[in-house]
């Protein structure tokens, strides 16, 4: 006659308060922090990193305490754009001036434009504009979206695979849940080769965060188009607006961004100079 209430009917005020009890049991794991590392466990950074581990506690705080230490070598923070610059004369990567129809910062690149041979530094860009990007998401957002245009890419410019392993290495288990969607537009067939390979480094939620799109098809144009507004999209994506880098524009950005960030850890930045 009366049915039982069934249980396993999705609960957002339950999923929250238990969500809540991981950060607070994350925290107690980690143990004090101080400095950088305080600045950087925020409730929303532990957050992502249980969300990147399926809410396991025990594997959570393996992970952070990696990033910890990686951040406390390698201070992507304290990068200055004066050391990266090069790695962006052609273009081949940086923050676009639009956003995604959810308010996030798009990073654009092409590989096709690859003018550098130092991986090391190559890497070291990327970090540089990933901490940058963080910088400028707004404050409703955590994540960002990339749009990557494979014009003239081919295997000559293409980064060795264990550098494209590192990267990915980097990415995910220092910036997790950062990347929202990465678009990869119009890859040659080639492309499907080293495509193989390098999938294999990436873990199942990153792996579906990656869509391919071929301006040709109409399924996949459609799914570019309900990320963006056509309209601010450039051209060279599909879209109808003109993209023009200017390098020197862009540098000035970055060096009042690295006081900015500088500001924000606290720390004095190197070839300081007043905003």
């Amino acid at each position: 006659m009366f049915r039982q209430r069934n249980n396993s009917l999705h609960d957002p005020e339950s999923d929250e308060r238990q969500h809540e009890s991981k950060v607070n049991e994350l925290r107690d794991a980690i143990g004090p922090l101080s400095g950088c590392s305080l600045k950087y466990c925020s409730d929303e950074c532990l957050r992502r990193y249980l969300e990147a581990r399926n809410w396991n506690v025990e594997k959570t705080k393996k992970m952070l305490e990696d990033t910890l230490q990686w951040r406390s070598t390698y201070k992507p923070e304290e990068i200055i754009w004066d050391e990266v610059a090069i790695e962006s004369e052609t273009g081949k990567a940086f923050r676009a001036n639009f956003h995604d129809r959810h308010g996030r910062t798009v990073l654009i690149m092409k590989p096709g434009l690859q003018n550098t041979k130092s991986i090391d530094n190559q890497i070291r860009h990327l970090v540089y504009l990933m901490e940058n990007a963080i910088l400028n998401l707004p404050k409703e957002q955590e994540q960002m979206a990339w749009l990557i245009d494979y014009t003239g890419w081919s295997m000559s410019t293409s980064v060795p695979i264990k550098s494209a392993r590192d990267t990915v290495h980097i990415l995910q288990n220092h910036y997790p849940e950062r990347l929202a969607v990465a678009f990869l537009y119009n890859p040659p067939r080639i492309f499907q080769a080293f495509w193989k390979i390098v999938k294999y480094f990436l873990d199942t939620k990153t792996f579906n965060k990656v869509k391919f799109v071929y301006p040709k098809d109409k399924e996949s144009v459609e799914l570019m188009s309900s990320y963006f507004d056509i309209d601010n999209l450039p051209t060279e994506f599909g879209g109808k607006a003109t993209l023009n880098y200017d390098h020197n524009e862009f540098s000035k950005m970055m060096s009042l961004d690295d006081q900015k960030t500088a500001a924000l850890w606290e720390f004095t930045p190197k070839n300081s100079q007043p905003l």
